[in-house]
Order: structure tokens, then C-alpha cells, then sequence
């Protein structure tokens, strides 16, 4: 765990959950697994905070508990989920895009809360959903619903695991410190029957109705009166690596359309999607799939004869990045994407444009070269580079010291003397990965102390700016005349005005160079996951 990995993990917990929470997540990422007296007195924190502290980072899956063997139960932060944190906005954007807004509220409730079940979502998407609406229309129950069955049969949301049932003849034995959750995988994606019938709600500005009855005795009322809920028991939480496997296949398949052209990554997008639920997350190969399969499931109005297919699928499957291989003739012929090789190749291009960015176009050249040929001595690569030997030795020099290459000694003879040794330089493609990770994480928790900076420095006139808008929306809800609207606005002065846009201009390059580096940590990433799994 590096210092730039718990820096930006406290700075993510910071912002979305608060100080304490930072402060027994931090502590439990340096430590590793403690008790929780342990907790409580290493973090000098009351035993009722850390509690909550505890709940809310199990809630979020931040946290996990185990047994200890003498009885005592541990409790474990895992960064690499804290992490994904930062890809929260992207995560809600593809629900957007693949199951529009319904999709987009279902993931955000289910990121939001951590766990939920599937009729709170579902009430609750509907009544968001029936907030944005036109006066008289509302949204059914039913239509969240389906999407929601939509969401869990493309795997996008998963049930979490629950408490087994004890057996009866465990009656008189007491419980144990601290629950055993599983669940059986065929039913991590079954949705529960549910006849939910009604419509979202609109939220009323008034605190009492018509009868003059006070909201919280109303609550109370209402609370006592409800019914069981159908599905109490089974929550349901966000699959977050199937939406990595989503952003791995869009990767593939923009690499293969920029590579070649639009109707080969439309060959291999539905390959892939053929493959996204038979093929784990973590296969380093999709399944077999045959030529005449493929031709069936091609995009409606794609027009495309047989004949064609098979040339693409040949023409892919003779290119030197090895996308997509031939593991058969049956069929048609059997192919299969090597994702490991996609993830690879992806990675490489990575650092490849980032030493062009940091070094220049020769040093790029360098720096290619070696990967390609693995091994070379600075005499041939001065050779194969045609860069002078001057130039060619300061700039394997620069990347040495950056260790974006290493150097490696194989000697000759026994006294390992300089003149009897071979010094060839290679690429390390795995750390180089690792030391350009660091270097990200450092980069995003850079970027978030930037953004809390400005935001800090202008915390009174965004404080005034909201309170004028609340003023506006409450005087046009009333129908206020234009020269009073006017006059409000006019409580913002011209140089406020602009240093507010200034503010939202920096704050959104901000937040968009944040996803950018994130999208570079996911290749990165999955890349060297993809490279340990196979060792």
C-alpha cells in the first residue's frame, strides 16, 4: 500500500462520508485488520462513533469483518474498493446510457445507500422520477420495476449475501460474535416476485395538510399502519465489476475501430457481448464462439453478408495485436478474444503516449523500440533509433532514472568485469505500470485538493449565489412580477458574477481531468491484475 493510495483513499472518505469516518478508515488501511477496542484506543474516537463509523463502511462495502481464532471478531478496510469511489459518476453515466434515466436513479440509490432492497429503489426512483415530470403525470412502480429485472439480468446488480437460516436443532445455542453471510451464486441475480403496485409521489412544500395535522405525527401514523414489506431481508448492492467488464469491452472495441474500421469492432462488440455472461470478469479468454453463431447475432439492419464476416474474422484474427484468435474450424470456425492480449496492448499504448507526452517523440521512439525487441544494447539502439549516440545514451539515461526502462547485466565471465559483460536494456511493462499508477493516484488526490481549495476560498459568495437562487425559485413559484426577479439578481454584482464562472470553469476542468486520470488507472489497472492473475 502506498502513501499516494492512502492519501487519496482519506480524501475520498473525507468528502463523501465525512471526518470520522476518514479517520477509522485511514487508521484501519495503515493497520490492517484490528478489533475493535483495538480501534477505539489507537484512534483515541468514542466506542459509539466507531461503531457507526464501522456501519457505514460496511454498509458500502468498504469494510469486511471476519473470526478471529480465539473468538474475536476484525474488521478489515479494503482500499482498492474504496478507490472506485472516483468512478461513481462513470458507473451512473453507463446505467444512463445503456437503461436511460430509470437505470441512471436505480444505480445511483443502490451507490448512494450502499444496500437497499428492491421495492425501496424501486418507490423510491418512482418518486424522483415523478419529481422531474410535468404536472399529472406520475411514474409506475411496475416500469422501475422492469428495469430494475433488466439491471439484475445483465448482472449490473447483484443480491448481497444474508445471514443462512439456523438450523432448528441450534435452538438453545447462542448466536455467534458475528454472522457468517453467503449466498448461493444462482440466486445472486433472482429477483424477488413482487406485485408493486402504485405510482411515485411528489414531495409537498406545506409541513401540514389541509386538517392541520403535523408532519411527524402523520409519519407515525403512517409508519404503524404499513404493511410487511414483501421483500424484506433481500438487498441488492451495484456489481461493480460487471460495469468494469463493460468499460474493459468499450476499450476493446474502440481500439479495434481506430485500428481498423467500424464494421470490425462491430464483429468483435458483439462478440463480446455474446461472451459478457457466460465469460468471467476475470477469464483471460471469451468462449469459443463460431462464424455461423456471430453471423446470427449481428445487429438488426447491420448488412453484412456471411462471406464478408468470415474475411473480417480472418483479417482479425491474422493481425499482429492479436485481439482475436482462431481456436477452431467447426462452426464456421471457432474464435475467441484474448483479453489478456487486448488489456496488454491497451497498457502498452498507455505508456507509450505518456513517455511521448513527458519526453518527446524521439524518446517515445526509444522507448518503443525496446518494448518491441525486448532486449538491445546501446550501440543497436542507437542502430535500429537512427538517433545520434549523444542524444541516444542522455535519453536511455532519462528513462532509466524514471525507471520507465531497467538495465540488466549478464556477464560473461565469473568476476562480473564491465568489460566482459553485456548491459542490455528492456522494459519492465509490469512495474513501469505500477510506478505509472502511483503517479495517477498522486495526480487525482492532487486534483481533489485543488478542487476543495477553490472551493474553500470562494465558500461565501457560493453561499450568497445559492441563497439568491432559492429566493428566485420560491418568488417565480409564487408568481413574482419580472422587475422584482430582477431586482434579486441584481443582489449579485457583475465582478461576483464573474468570478463565479470563473470558479465553475476551473472547478469543471477539475472534475474532468479527474476522469480522465481515472480512465487511465482503470487500464492500468486491469492490466496488471490481468498480468498477477497469470503468474
Amino acid at each position: 500500500m502506498t502513501q499516494a493510495e492512502i492519501k487519496l483513499c482519506s480524501l475520498l472518505l473525507q468528502e463523501h462520508f465525512g471526518e470520522i469516518v476518514d479517520k477509522i478508515g485511514t487508521h484501519l488501511i495503515r493497520t490492517g485488520s484490528q478489533p475493535l477496542r483495538a480501534v477505539v484506543h489507537d484512534t483515541g474516537t468514542s466506542l459509539d462513533q466507531v461503531k457507526k463509523a464501522l456501519c457505514v463502511l460496511i454498509q458500502h462495502n468498504l469494510v469486511t469483518y471476519q473470526m478471529h481464532k480465539r473468538g474475536i471478531v476484525e474488521y478489515e478496510a479494503h482500499c482498492s474498493r474504496i478507490l472506485r469511489i472516483l468512478r461513481y459518476p462513470r458507473y451512473i453515466y453507463t446505467a444512463k446510457t445503456l437503461y436511460s434515466d430509470t437505470g441512471e436513479l436505480i444505480v445511483e440509490e443502490l451507490l448512494l445507500n450502499g444496500k437497499m432492497t428492491m421495492s425501496a429503489v424501486v418507490k423510491k426512483v418512482a418518486d424522483r422520477l415523478t419529481e422531474t415530470m410535468e404536472d399529472g403525470k406520475t411514474m409506475d412502480y411496475s416500469e422501475v420495476s422492469s428495469t430494475f429485472c433488466r439491471l439484475a439480468d445483465t448482472h449490473f446488480v447483484q443480491r448481497c449475501p444474508l445471514v443462512p437460516d439456523p438450523p432448528e436443532s441450534a435452538d438453545a445455542q447462542p448466536p455467534p460474535p458475528a454472522p457468517t453471510l453467503s449466498i448461493n451464486e444462482k440466486d445472486m441475480y433472482l429477483v424477488p416476485k413482487l406485485n408493486l403496485i402504485g405510482k411515485g409521489k411528489r414531495r409537498r412544500s406545506s409541513d401540514d395538510d389541509a386538517a392541520g395535522e403535523p408532519r411527524p405525527k402523520r409519519a407515525k401514523q403512517t409508519a404503524e399502519s404499513k404493511e410487511p414489506i414483501p421483500d424484506d431481508g433481500i438487498y441488492w448492492q451495484a456489481n461493480l465489476d460487471r460495469f468494469h467488464q463493460h468499460f474493459r469491452d468499450q476499450s476493446i472495441v474502440s481500439a479495434v475501430a481506430n485500428r481498423m474500421d467500424q464494421t470490425s469492432s462491430e464483429i468483435v462488440r458483439t462478440m463480446l457481448r455474446m461472451s459478457e455472461i457466460t465469460t468471467s470478469s476475470c477469464a483471460p479468454f471469451t468462449q469459443p464462439l463460431s462464424s455461423n453463431e456471430i453471423f446470427r447475432s449481428l445487429p438488426v439492419g447491420y448488412n453484412i453478408s456471411k462471406q464478408v464476416l468470415d474475411q473480417y474474422l480472418t483479417l482479425l484474427a491474422d493481425d499482429p495485436l492479436e485481439f482475436v484468435g482462431k481456436s477452431g474450424d467447426s462452426g464456421g470456425g471457432m474464435y475467441v478474444i484474448n483479453l489478456h492480449k487486448a488489456l496488454a496492448s491497451l497498457a502498452m499504448a498507455t505508456l507509450e503516449s505518456i513517455v511521448q507526452e513527458r519526453f518527446g517523440s524521439r524518446c517515445a521512439r526509444i522507448f518503443r523500440l525496446v518494448l518491441r525487441k525486448k532486449h538491445l544494447e546501446q550501440k543497436q539502439v542507437e542502430d535500429f533509433a537512427m538517433i545520434p549516440a549523444k542524444e541516444a545514451k542522455d535519453m536511455l539515461y532519462k528513462l532509466l532514472s524514471e525507471n520507465l526502462i531497467s538495465l540488466q547485466e549478464i556477464p560473461k565471465t565469473p568476476d562480473h568485469a564491465p568489460s566482459r559483460t553485456f548491459y542490455l536494456y528492456t522494459v519492465n511493462s509490469l512495474s513501469a505500470a505500477r510506478m505509472l499508477l502511483r503517479r495517477c493516484y498522486k495526480s487525482i488526490a492532487n486534483l481533489i485538493e485543488r478542487r476543495q481549495f477553490e472551493t474553500k476560498e470562494n465558500k461565501r459568495l457560493l453561499e450568497k449565489s445559492q441563497r439568491v437562487e432559492a429566493i428566485l425559485a420560491s418568488m417565480q413559484a409564487t408568481g413574482a412580477e419580472e422587475a422584482q426577479l430582477q431586482e434579486i439578481e441584481e443582489m449579485i454584482t457583475a465582478p461576483e458574477r464573474q468570478q463565479l464562472e470563473s470558479l465553475k470553469r476551473n472547478v469543471n476542468k477539475l472534475d474532468a481531468s479527474e476522469i480522465q486520470v481515472d480512465e487511465t488507472i482503470f487500464v492500468l489497472e486491469s492490466y496488471t491484475e490481468s498480468t498477477m492473475k497469470r503468474a
